[in-house]
């Protein structure tokens, strides 16, 4: 990995290393965590994505987490006993609120790819906690993944999955969508996918047609753009910002 950009550090929490961006003057109360995708990719990686976590001024913690699709089950190289759900949720949180004085509903969760359905697979689980997830081309079929792994030249990365889950269907089970509750769900929720994308398309698409059928509300970027990543990243961002500011006026308990 390149030297970290200026404001740009790694800390360890809990035993992992997580990367922090520290802007010189952030926003009060709001946090984002940043959910790296299958390859472990870093933000400070993508230019227009730090570019646009730069520029919306909130602090970051990305965890550093290997091919563990952020799941609620022990898997293969995180922890022995330790889920990825449970430590963003039961260790990172926390010291988000230690470390820079923000606390649910204030700290956003986003991602790409892996980190995007973790995110919104977050979200929908534990909506009070992470009532904003804002997703870069989601990997929510990831029993998809699965299937076509002998197929494809990276199936390879979906190795953890058949470790822990041992069957398509079973993974199917506990991917993001299978999580929507009819009732209870995240107040502000942000997808964009490309529908060139030949893997994951079909489930951003997918999710929309529920979330639609449920009548939940949901931001939704399901058409083709130019330079995507570019401009999902400052869609996402701009969402969050959004988002955060009006969880910041809600009233408590309201």
């Amino acid at each position: 990995m390149p030297a970290p950009a200026p404001h740009w550090s790694t800390v360890a929490i809990a035993g992992r290393e997580c990367e922090v961006f520290a802007p010189p003057d952030p926003l009060s109360g709001r946090a984002l965590v940043f959910l790296h995708d299958l390859h472990g990719e870093s933000p400070q990686a993508c230019p227009p994505l730090r570019a646009a976590i730069e520029a919306a001024r909130l602090p970051v913690i990305a965890p550093r987490a290997g091919r563990c699709w952020w799941l609620d089950r022990p898997m293969p190289g995180f922890d022995a006993a330790l889920t990825p759900e449970r430590f963003i949720v039961d260790r990172l949180r926390p010291e988000i609120e230690r470390r820079l004085g923000v606390r649910s509903p204030g700290i956003a969760l986003t991602g790409i790819g892996m980190g995007g359905q973790g995110a919104l697979r977050l979200s929908y689980r534990h909506p009070a906690v992470f009532p904003v997830a804002a997703a870069i081309a989601p990997a929510i079929d990831f029993h998809r993944g699965m299937r076509e792994a002998a197929e494809r030249a990276d199936g390879e990365l979906f190795d953890t999955l058949w470790e822990a889950f041992g069957d398509v269907e079973r993974a199917r089970q506990d991917t993001a969508i299978l999580h929507v509750h009819p009732l209870n769900w995240p107040r502000h929720q942000f997808f964009a996918s490309d529908p060139a994308d030949p893997h994951w398309h079909d489930g951003a698409d997918r999710l929309h047609g529920k979330l639609v059928a449920l009548g939940i509300p949901h931001t939704a970027l399901l058409e083709p753009r130019a330079d995507f990543v570019a401009a999902a990243s400052v869609e996402a961002m701009r969402f969050v910002l959004a988002a955060l500011e009006q969880e910041s006026r809600r009233l408590p308990g309201g």
